[in-house]
């Protein structure tokens, strides 16, 4: 006897939340938390700030360079607020699903981490999507499949980032010293240091239903799509490894111990040549795609909502949206990068909780999500109807 499939459910966030780590950090004060590298004051502090627009950041940190909070510490905190703490809530979780790019181990997974700091939870599945900025944009993905297709009827997905604990000065400290001691240029070079001024830390979740709220405000998923293009371009931002001549990346496992210090090898790293040639070209010749399949054209978008890790970029990508037929005005456009800074992983959910909770919209309105991610070249897009 043959069964027919279910329907596909439709799905909605009915909530979301946000944690954010001690007060926010002013350019001014930055190294204040980070330390000087060698005692030195940055040269290009300056330079890649005023390019990338920030004026204030979070860190999990204290001015000695401490942690406050671990990044699974932070991710559960942003999951209690779903809830404002309620136990017998929490216990109502079937999924939960974490995405981040900054892991506080390499295990176990950062998405069990999180359940562990949830005891008042049940015993759930639990999923870890890793990667870096679309890592958040897996887990949403994850989470949205499970309840579209029945197998629950509520789940959370969090993004969240612990970037400052990589950026603190003493993981260069042997390096800059070592490079002094050849009577070479003892400043770290700018591949390195440049992540030093772009990335915060801090997490958010998602509520995402079967069933949307009976009072208040919902959005509805209407799609999720996403796209590699690491068969065609080489690693851009990495960690953790070193790039070769090649274009290969060589493992922080295939170096003896004292390289790994000497080196940095533990910093996160960008090839600035790569990304500013790619990151931009590449993101919207999958939009096209989408945008032609989907019948999307510029006056369907009333928000628009682009992970950018600099306002460098806002101009290269109001140009790029021209595919959908015209430039998506910047009226349309949300983005909270100046006061909450590249959170990698949270960015897009950071945006999604401000909107959310502004009062401004208004059911019928549509927004469309954009997260890059330059690690190898991944993107990720959703489009969300408030109802």
């Amino acid at each position: 006897m043959q069964h027919e499939e279910a329907p596909l459910k439709q799905v909605y966030i009915t909530n979301t939340s946000i944690f954010l780590p001690n007060e926010p950090v002013s350019n001014d004060d930055m190294e204040l938390y980070l330390g000087y590298i060698n005692d030195k004051p940055s040269k290009s502090k300056k330079i890649v700030l005023r390019n990338n627009g920030i004026q204030t950041r979070y860190y999990a940190l204290n001015k000695e360079g401490k942690s406050t909070h671990t990044n699974a510490e932070m991710t559960a905190l942003a999951v209690r607020n779903l809830f404002e703490n309620d136990a017998e809530k929490l216990k109502e979780i079937e999924l939960l699903s974490c995405g981040t790019s900054s892991p506080d181990q390499m295990m176990p997974s950062h998405g069990v981490m999180v359940h562990g700091w949830l005891p008042e939870s049940n015993a759930i599945e639990v999923v870890s999507p890793s990667g870096v900025c679309c890592a958040g944009m897996h887990a949403f993905k994850y989470a949205y499949m499970a309840v579209k297709s029945g197998e629950v009827k509520e789940a959370v997905a969090t993004g969240s980032e612990r970037f400052s604990a990589s950026l603190v000065a003493n993981v260069f400290e042997e390096e800059s010293q070592k490079l002094e001691a050849l009577n070479e240029n003892p400043y770290i070079s700018f591949d390195k240091e440049f992540l030093r001024w772009m990335l915060s830390d801090g997490a958010s979740a998602f509520l995402i239903k079967d069933t949307p709220n009976k009072n208040g405000l919902n959005l509805r998923v209407d799609w999720v799509e996403g796209v590699s293009y690491a068969n065609e371009m080489d690693a851009c931002m990495y960690m953790a490894s070193e790039k070769q001549p090649d274009g290969t990346l060589k493992s922080y496992l295939d170096f003896p111990p004292e390289e790994i210090i000497n080196k940095s090898l533990l910093s996160i790293k960008q090839d600035i040549a790569l990304l500013s040639n790619n990151i931009v070209p590449l993101g919207g010749k999958k939009m096209k795609e989408i945008a032609e399949k989907r019948g999307i054209k510029v006056d369907d978008i009333d928000y628009f909502l682009p992970h950018i890790s600099s306002e460098f970029f806002r101009p290269k990508i109001y140009e790029l949206m021209k595919i959908l037929g015209d430039e998506i005005p910047y009226e349309r456009w949300f983005t909270n990068l100046t006061l909450k800074g590249n959170v990698g992983a949270a960015s897009v959910y950071f945006m999604v909780h401000e909107l959310f909770h502004s009062g401004r919209l208004k059911k019928g309105e549509k927004l469309l999500l954009l997260v890059p991610e330059s690690a190898r070249f991944s993107y990720m897009y959703a489009m969300l109807t408030v109802c």
